[in-house]
């Protein structure tokens, strides 16, 4: 069980207060992911959906990069 959720609105990581997803959950998600790598675009795409609504003031290019511009 991770610590590594994230915290809203600020969405901040509850395990290392970093930005969220934040290395570790990076990590993590991509071994809760292995070999569905759609499946983790999609939910990291709904998440990203989520945070552009709280985080009206980041610059979107920001946010793409940080919920999907590190999955392949």
């Amino acid at each position: 069980m991770t610590t590594h959720h994230p915290i809203k609105p600020a969405w901040t990581c509850g395990g290392c207060v970093g930005e969220w997803p934040c290395q570790t959950r990076r990590q993590e998600l991509r071994a809760e992911y292995d070999r569905a790598s759609v499946s983790l675009a999609l939910y990291l795409a709904a998440q990203l959906v989520d945070a552009a609504q709280e985080l009206a003031h980041v610059p979107a290019s920001h946010l793409h990069y940080r919920f999907l511009g590190w999955i392949r």
